[in-house]
């Protein structure tokens, strides 16, 4: 099923942290590869597309003669940056031929309807949707109109908004999965409030539901506490160290380096074997558990001599260890009062063994 490729799938996004460099972005995608190899772990690496012919107003882009972006300074530094760091089609393309190579999914977060398109043309299996566009209808239709299987992050979503989603996609029959996400970059702790994911596993019990997320001070606790809270797709934003003299300088807080998702993965490898099998039913119990409670159980044993005919009863037993299993001794779990009659003589302390009794 299309859902499963939402299982266990972490999403290292790349996002413009190659800085419309395509060596850079080899280099990033390398690295990564690498960590992903080592834990034998589901990663797509993602891009984010934009048509900046279309995307930036002409008036507020970088080169229109409008109004000055120093006029909104923060979505400025948004614009300046997606405008100086896009990469060509066709280094997108050869960006997303070197991920497949190295053995991790290309994916990438369209943020208009012409990447949509483009995401299309280039092959790509999986689509993600931002915690800002998540009731974007016109972008939304156009990805629904793809049918391919959709990651949405719910940074700053109400419940009617992420409701809408769901029904939205669901009525389509599009495959998704929900991230619990907060938008702050970077995020502390004490704001990661990893309690949602239970909020979102309840209410939609059918949905995986993964985490996204941007906390900076280590790289195993929340990987820990959502796994077992039941999130089964993660997210984070990645990039390497700057050569001196970038105008970057060093990685931002809510980035991660190959040495913190190498722990990062760790953690996830470590989550998935303390938490072991499913949680829908009941484990199964192996030999060794077994053997060690067995050595535990108590045998039944005669109080007094028993002559064949006679009805054996729980007042001409009493129980102790060791229980002797392997001669087919009868354990004080399993004795049901009155139902035994020996079928020969048996000796005071003499073990009560099935062979002996019907």
């Amino acid at each position: 099923m299309k859902e499963n490729i939402f299982k266990d799938l972490f999403v290292l996004e790349l996002a413009n942290n190659h800085w419309g460099s395509l060596e850079r972005g080899k280099d990033i995608v390398r690295q990564f590869a690498k960590v992903v190899k080592k834990h034998n772990v589901k990663a797509a690496i993602k891009l984010q597309f934009r048509n900046l012919d279309t995307f930036i107003h002409k008036d507020f882009s970088s080169e229109g003669s409008g109004k000055e972006l120093t006029d909104l300074p923060k979505r400025s530094r948004y614009i300046q940056k997606i405008s100086r760091t896009s990469l060509s089609k066709k280094e997108y393309r050869e960006l997303i031929e070197y991920i497949k190579k190295l053995g991790c999914i290309p994916m990438a977060t369209p943020f208009d309807e012409k990447s949509v398109d483009l995401c299309v043309e280039f092959g790509l299996g999986i689509l993600k949707v931002a915690s800002s566009d998540i009731n974007d209808w016109i972008l939304l239709n156009k990805m629904a109109s793809t049918g391919l299987p959709v990651i949405a992050s719910t940074g700053g979503a109400s419940d009617k908004q992420i409701d809408d989603f769901v029904k939205f996609f669901n009525n389509r029959n599009i495959p998704i999965a929900i991230n619990h996400c907060v938008s702050k970059y970077p995020s502390e702790d004490n704001e990661l409030d990893l309690n949602q994911i239970d909020y979102l596993k309840k209410k939609y019990p059918n949905i995986i539901i993964g985490l996204s997320t941007h906390e900076y001070h280590d790289w195993y606790t929340s990987m820990h506490i959502s796994y077992a809270k039941g999130a089964r797709t993660w997210e984070r934003h990645i990039d390497i160290a700057y050569p001196k003299g970038h105008e970057q300088k060093e990685v931002t807080k809510y980035c991660s380096t190959p040495e913190q998702v190498d722990v990062w993965f760790a953690a996830y490898n470590k989550a998935k074997e303390m938490c072991g099998s499913t949680r829908s039913e009941r484990r199964l119990i192996d030999k060794k558990e077994a053997d060690y409670l067995y050595a535990l159980h108590r045998g039944l044993y005669l109080k007094k001599d028993i002559s064949a005919g006679q009805v054996v009863t729980l007042d001409d037993l009493y129980s102790a260890v060791p229980y002797q299993r392997d001669i087919g001794q009868v354990s004080s779990r399993e004795f049901i009062d009155g139902e035994y009659v020996c079928n020969c003589d048996l000796k005071k302390d003499q073990p009560l063994t099935r062979d002996k009794i019907k």
